[in-house]
């Protein structure tokens, strides 16, 4: 905050006790993991004294508006210690998390689950749980920061604080994301380790003897140690931190379960402290003879006299699409009329060369994919060491981290991420990719090289169950499209879905243009007629998506008139239409065929559990793509002896 803001807040402020105001925090933690009867008690006591004397001398936070845009992100990465920051909601006077929230702790319908599940006007920034998610996702933050810092100016410039334990620092998520965090030298991301020497099975040296400063060092980042437990330490380190050009990483010597007479320290205090004993020893150590979930008028005084009072006429960040339905429309006419027969890796390439500048939001990048992936545009500018003026990441060989660091671009806000990998490495980003789904955060993953297609590289880079694996994730967008007509019109769904991420599964091989250039967005459906029958019900269906599209095109010329192909870009969009719309697809008597160059596994529901899959059920192998289709039986052939066999049964 400002010397202004802190002193304008000093002349109106009761006079503050660090360590009344630290002891409501472990008081509330341990009364409502007691009520719930579940919980882990050990974090929000042990950094107790952290977040006391970051909020009441360093957080940039309004409570009566916690979704102003240019506060300071608290994340809390070891989110087991949920009642830490709802704790500090409570405390500071944020309206949705209220006493009764507080008591409600992990109970069905509370604002206070059992980890914290993003949730802004609850001061929740980010969902955490799943260990060293939330030191990455912080990295995107702050990266979104610096950029839009570079455009903004003072309208944007605050601090990413990140509280982290033991385990976030052994995930290997937490390397990818702090290495890049270091190499880009940002410099407005603190990370305040809870150092306490304890993990669930036991004390630290079971298995992690590693040097985590030497370690951080290494990174880039400016590493400090101090006593988690002293105000004076913690503040100089905080205020050293601020001034540094590198990120900040303070490693905080503490107790878990401070204050427990038996359990402090000790790795069973890393859950829920409900013993009576205990937790009557704690008041006692603590010097809190107040009853549960009681704390004291002046205390609270204290708390609610924090933070700052937002701007009223504050910048508005909100994503701008308005010239994306004009750019969509010229595309669209372009592939109809060019006629290109480009994979859709390349396709998607030119829908980014006029998306990009137009729409200045976007931040792309690749996992050292960038020539493969068709993510970089003559619109890009990358962003290097110290140097945010720009909207495109190299991210490295390191797709957990890009994952979970779009996420923490998303949450930020007044940016849109995409990035790119080959679609087989989507399995070394999908904790992140899950998250951002259940997160609801606009993501989007360029997944180039989707199938058996990719050729000789061989089965290792040939994804064959992830389409399928991808569909499994609830409120995850699929989009596999035909041509750049579908490129276009997937892109342009993608880019609207403020609630979820999408993937784009593009191929490597070249594909022909089926589409023409419809003024409506014929993907948005999900499934839909590309070529009727010619009577009034077909006798055969064929349900294709992407590459296979043109076998399931050329299949039906050979079949005859009674043929529908329908194309089917997203599943997930199509089981959202309305019933009547399903059953005009798939509730006739026709013989159904699915043909996709993957698994059948997400296809039972198109053609039931004796319909033809004409697709994989095994691995790949090395071999050109023209070669690897024929071998493994996705082809037009294949398809018209399939459908004259069943006809002949």
């Amino acid at each position: 905050m400002s010397q202004a803001q802190a002193a304008s807040q000093e002349a109106q402020s009761p006079a503050l006790d660090h360590k009344l105001m630290a002891n409501a925090i472990r008081a509330l933690s341990v009364d409502a993991i007691k009520k719930a009867n579940s919980g882990h008690t050990g974090m929000p006591m042990g950094m107790a004294d952290i977040a006391t004397v970051l909020y009441s001398k360093f957080l940039q936070f309004d409570p009566k508006n916690p979704r102003w845009f240019n506060r300071d992100r608290l994340i809390i990465s070891n989110g087991h210690g949920s009642m830490l920051p709802y704790s500090l909601s409570y405390l500071t006077g944020n309206e949705k998390i209220t006493l009764e929230e507080v008591k409600n702790f992990r109970q069905l319908g509370s604002h206070t689950p059992g980890h914290p599940e993003v949730d802004f006007d609850a001061a929740i920034e980010t969902t955490t749980g799943p260990l060293g998610q939330g030191i990455s996702t912080a990295v995107g933050f702050a990266i979104a920061e610096r950029a839009l810092n570079e455009k903004y100016s003072d309208d944007v410039d605050h601090f990413t604080y990140v509280f982290l334990g033991d385990g976030c620092l052994m995930e290997g998520v937490s390397h990818e994301a702090c290495s890049l965090a270091g190499h880009l030298k940002l410099n407005k991301i603190i990370a305040l380790y809870d150092d306490n020497n304890v993990t669930i099975d036991g004390t630290i040296d079971l298995a992690f003897t590693e040097d985590v400063k030497k370690r951080y060092e290494a990174y880039g980042w400016e590493v400090s140690e101090i006593d988690g437990h002293d105000p004076q330490a913690i503040e100089e380190a905080i205020a050293a931190a601020q001034e540094s050009d590198k990120p900040s990483f303070i490693s905080c010597k503490t107790k878990i379960g401070y204050g427990a007479p038996t359990l402090e320290g000790q790795p069973k205090a890393h859950g829920a402290i409900t013993g009576d004993d205990e937790i009557s020893g704690i008041r006692e150590n603590l010097d809190w003879p107040h009853a549960p979930f009681e704390v004291p008028e002046e205390i609270i005084a204290m708390w609610r006299s924090l933070g700052v009072r937002s701007p009223a006429d504050e910048r508005n960040f909100d994503i701008d699409l308005t010239k994306l339905d004009g750019v969509i429309a010229q595309l669209k006419a372009s592939f109809a009329e060019e006629k290109p027969s480009k994979a859709t890796r390349q396709t998607s390439g030119a829908c980014l060369e006029e998306i990009v500048p137009a729409l200045d939001c976007m931040i792309g990048g690749s996992a050292d994919l960038t020539g493969s992936n068709n993510t970089k545009v003559s619109a890009s500018k990358f962003i290097g060491k110290g140097d945010f003026d720009g909207n495109y990441v190299n991210y490295g060989v390191r797709e957990h981290g890009m994952a979970a660091i779009m996420n923490g671009m998303a949450l930020h806000g007044g940016v849109v991420p995409y990035a790119g990998t080959f679609m087989q490495f989507a399995d070394y980003a999908r904790p992140a990719i899950r998250l951002a789904a259940l997160m609801e955060q606009r993501v989007i993953h360029v997944l180039t090289h989707d199938s058996i297609g990719l050729g000789e590289d061989g089965p290792t880079h040939q994804p064959v169950e992830h389409l399928s694996a991808l569909r499994a994730i609830p409120n995850l967008y699929v989009y596999r499209p035909c041509d750049g007509v579908e490129t276009a019109e997937c892109w342009e769904l993608a880019l609207r879905s403020e609630d979820a991420p999408s993937v784009l599964a593009l191929t490597r091989q070249g594909v022909p243009t089926v589409r023409e250039a419809d003024p409506v967005n014929k993907s948005s459906l999900g499934a839909y007629i590309l070529e009727e029958c010619e009577g009034d019900e077909p006798e055969v269906t064929i349900f294709a998506s992407g590459s296979e599209v043109q076998l399931a095109l050329e299949a039906s010329e050979r079949l005859g008139g009674d043929v529908r192909v329908v194309s089917v870009p997203c599943m997930d969009l199509f089981w959202e239409q309305d019933g009547e719309y399903i059953e005009s697809l798939l509730c006739n008597g026709s013989i159904k065929v699915a043909v996709e160059a993957g698994i059948r596994q997400s296809w039972d529901r198109f053609i039931g559990g004796h319909g033809i899959f004409v697709g994989m059920d095994s691995f790949g192998a090395s071999a050109p793509a023209e070669v690897l289709f024929e071998h493994f039986g996705i082809t037009a052939d294949a398809i018209v002896n399939a459908v004259n066999a069943k006809k002949n049964a």
